[in-house]
């Protein structure tokens, strides 16, 4: 039961990703590097009413007692700031595909990190299906003919962020997003305080702007907070593979509505994704199928 909840909030969460990009692409006209401070300082105080709300201070306190705790929030604001920040770079500067083939990439990475550092266990079929992922997504990078280093970024700064999620010593999803955006909130404010001392900044320049800039910390946090829980319930190689449904659906929205050029070798890769995607998620559901029988007969025992 956790797992099938698991893999709803996991489904929740990219599917939410996927169409971020018609929020950012609202606010194209402000600089990447003010947009993330806002997404980090907008968080904050969001994330710490959900967490008077669920009377957890006494939670979020023992968190930030706790050495190891505290390090590895400190590393996971680290990596958000960088995949949030090239990210909306990449989506505010018409480079949505590139930015897709990042999460086509980011999957791979997981899987890679689940099986190598966790020991997790792939079945025959689903090491095939990652075989067609790694071949496809290598060939749209091969014959892209440039090191997509806008996709490489995103792919690894996220995939070690979703390991971190895995680790004993890492806070509950809501405290430890709290704790992580405040270790990189300071900066931020001093950023923007900056900009408004010289008039520079886009906060107040239009109601739209100034209300967009706003619910960015609770477009940030929202599908973060679906992706910590579902983390916490299903194999890091489970939660690589459904990562696939968020760069499909920006592929599509970068293609179709926004007309960006996509080379043969992007769609090469593209076909063999969703291939892979099907392959894998046809024997993850054979295998749940059989172990909820198996379950159920132990039960009936």
């Amino acid at each position: 039961m956790e797992q099938r909840k698991g893999i709803w909030l996991a489904v929740a969460a990219f599917s939410f990703w996927g169409f971020i990009p018609v929020f950012w692409k609202a606010l194209d006209s402000v600089p990447a590097l003010e947009l993330l401070s806002h997404r980090i300082v907008w968080s904050v105080p969001l994330l710490f009413l959900i967490i008077v709300g669920r009377k957890h201070l006494g939670v979020l306190r023992d968190s930030y007692q706790t050495p190891g705790t505290v390090a590895t929030a400190l590393t996971g604001g680290v990596l958000l700031s960088i995949n949030w920040g090239v990210f909306v770079w990449a989506i505010t500067t018409s480079h949505i595909v590139e930015a897709s083939l990042g999460y086509f990439i980011n999957p791979l990475v997981s899987v890679a990190l689940g099986v190598i550092v966790l020991r997790e266990h792939l079945s025959t079929v689903q090491r095939v299906a990652v075989g067609i992922a790694v071949v496809g997504v290598t060939g749209m990078t091969i014959l892209s003919g440039v090191l997509p280093w806008i996709s490489l970024v995103l792919a690894f700064s996220f995939g070690t962020y979703g390991l971190l999620k895995k680790r004993h010593a890492a806070a509950p999803p809501i405290e430890g997003l709290f704790m992580e955006s405040t270790f990189v909130a300071v900066p931020a404010l001093v950023y923007l305080g900056v900009l408004a001392g010289n008039g520079d900044g886009a906060l107040g320049t239009s109601m739209t702007t100034t209300l967009l800039l706003i619910a960015a910390g609770a477009v940030t946090i929202f599908p973060l907070v679906l992706f910590g829980a579902a983390a916490k319930r299903i194999p890091l190689s489970t939660l690589g593979i459904l990562q696939y449904i968020a760069p499909i659906l920006q592929l599509l929205l970068g293609v179709v509505v926004y007309g960006e050029a996509v080379s043969s070798g992007e769609w090469f890769g593209f076909v063999l994704v969703w291939i892979a995607l099907a392959v894998y998620t046809i024997d993850n559901a054979r295998i749940l199928k059989a172990a909820n029988r198996s379950e159920a007969a132990a039960d009936r025992g």
